[in-house]
């Protein structure tokens, strides 16, 4: 008999919830979505940064694909899972809620929970210059953390996923190439 329940529901995570979910799970393992692309596109007001020094933070943007991590969440905890990620992921409403179909590896095709980037929203910061998507990473820092953090994290668990990601690669290069230089210097 399936452990798998009708009322159960799926999270995709594509940024942080990777590697930080913060709620109860049955499930998870590795799935891919199609229409969206993982980008650092969002000034960060509130968990990486402030309204006066922003940080950066990744937003599911239009167009491609994104592969991440799905999460099948029991009907039972599912309302609370639902309020929580409601505040964590709309603290300024920069998000969109939208159910995509996330197909995972074992060709199963399920319709997941994901947050995708509102471009209207002023938050929305579209494709920068990688000069100026450092400048705003080095300098964030918000109620989750230094915005650094979340960069180096979030690429290193799409590492271990065998996910390659460009603009991450060369921003987490700086990064640390960055903290070398300062522990030398320090």
């Amino acid at each position: 008999m399936s452990d798998i329940h009708d009322d159960d529901i799926w999270v995709f995570g594509y940024g942080s919830l990777m590697w930080r979910p913060g709620f109860p799970y049955q499930e998870c393992g590795p799935a891919r979505i199609s229409g969206y692309h993982r980008s650092l596109c969002v000034y960060s007001y509130v968990h990486r940064g402030t309204p006066q020094q922003p940080g950066l933070v990744l937003g599911l943007d239009r167009g491609g694909a994104c592969r991440g991590i799905a999460f099948r969440v029991a009907a039972s905890d599912a309302a609370d899972v639902i309020a929580y990620l409601r505040a964590r992921e709309q603290a300024t409403m920069v998000y969109l809620e939208k159910h995509l179909t996330a197909h995972l590896p074992d060709g199963r095709r399920v319709r997941a929970l994901g947050y995708v980037v509102d471009q209207r929203h002023e938050q929305y910061a579209g494709k920068l210059p990688v000069e100026e998507v450092l400048r705003l990473v080095r300098r964030g820092v918000g109620v989750s953390g230094a915005n650094p953090e979340y960069v180096l994290s979030t690429y290193r668990h799409l590492e271990e996923m065998g996910v390659a990601d460009a603009l991450l690669a060369r921003i987490s290069l700086s990064l640390a190439e960055q903290a070398q230089e300062a522990a030398r210097a320090g």
